[in-house]
């Protein structure tokens, strides 16, 4: 595995919040910044990381209310907006005015919001299984587990679980790729699991479709100058087949991957993923 350390910085709101630095590549490698999905964190970067950091640095952040991050007493700040701000903010503590971006799902989100809304800081972008708009389905899907059920008594038990909320999404998995995808959720806490997130974020997930799955169509236009590629599962049910289509029709540079036979969402560690990511990279660097 690349060698990584632990970081911590204080967030807009005076939260401590937490990234993974491989900060091993050559003095003046290009910096990627990887931006979990809504339940993740950065461990679910370190196969990509594993790939890249012989020529990238790689910085892997914990939104907050995620991972080792700290909790939001107030959970309304948990959105996209806030998330972007705090990656502003990591930037600026790092002294890094550009990056590339890699996105997974409210990831990607947060890259479409960085590009409209902080102009220059993109060298080249990777979006992973979402867009513009977002397929209902899948929303509905994730709100049926995000922030619910009992918490798991034994790692069996986690895996278990996982197995249930995901089982259309990744069909071709075996038992260990289902351990690994599960230890990547949760925490062994005196040889216990526990959920890497704040339950919380369900709230404004819940209570407003309009805060988790926004209208981004006029935020995207300012993608247009970015090179980017856009990375979908064919069983997808966030980012449809139609809206990667018009992402692509609409984009003069973006380069639209589909993984076969998976759903919500690659894992970047699927060789078409990983091909169309160095090709952006070796582009733009």
């Amino acid at each position: 595995m690349a060698e990584y350390q632990d970081c911590f910085f204080t967030n807009t709101d005076g939260l401590k919040q937490h990234y993974r630095d491989y900060n091993t590549a050559p003095e003046g490698a290009p910096v990627v910044l990887c931006m979990p999905g809504l339940t993740r964190n950065p461990k679910d970067f370190s196969d990509i990381a594993d790939h890249l950091a012989d020529r990238c640095r790689i910085i892997a952040v914990a939104n907050r209310g995620r991972g080792k991050s700290e909790y939001d007493t107030d959970p309304s700040r948990y959105m996209p907006m806030t998330y972007v701000a705090d990656v502003m903010a990591l930037l600026n503590h790092l002294g890094i005015d550009q990056v590339i971006a890699i996105g997974t799902s409210l990831g990607g989100l947060m890259t479409i919001l960085i590009g409209a809304l902080h102009p220059g800081t993109l060298k080249a972008a990777v979006i992973n299984d979402i867009g513009p708009e977002v397929d209902p389905v899948g929303i509905a899907r994730i709100k049926s587990y995000v922030g619910k059920g009992t918490p798991p008594e034994t790692w069996d038990d986690a895996v278990a679980g996982v197995k249930r909320a995901n089982a259309g999404v990744y069909p071709d998995f075996s038992e260990d790729d289902w351990r690994w995808y599960t230890e990547n959720l949760y925490e062994d806490v005196n040889g216990k699991p526990v959920v890497q997130y704040d339950p919380a974020i369900s709230q404004n997930f819940e209570n407003a479709d309009d805060q988790s799955a926004p209208d981004l169509w006029p935020f995207f236009k300012a993608m247009y100058t970015v090179p980017t590629v856009v990375l979908r599962g064919e069983l997808s049910d966030i980012l449809s087949a139609a809206t990667l289509t018009r992402m692509a029709d609409e984009h003069p540079d973006l380069t639209p991957v589909t993984v076969p036979n998976l759903g919500h969402v690659p894992l970047m560690r699927e060789p078409e993923c990983k091909a169309a990511i160095d090709e952006l990279i070796a582009r733009v660097t």
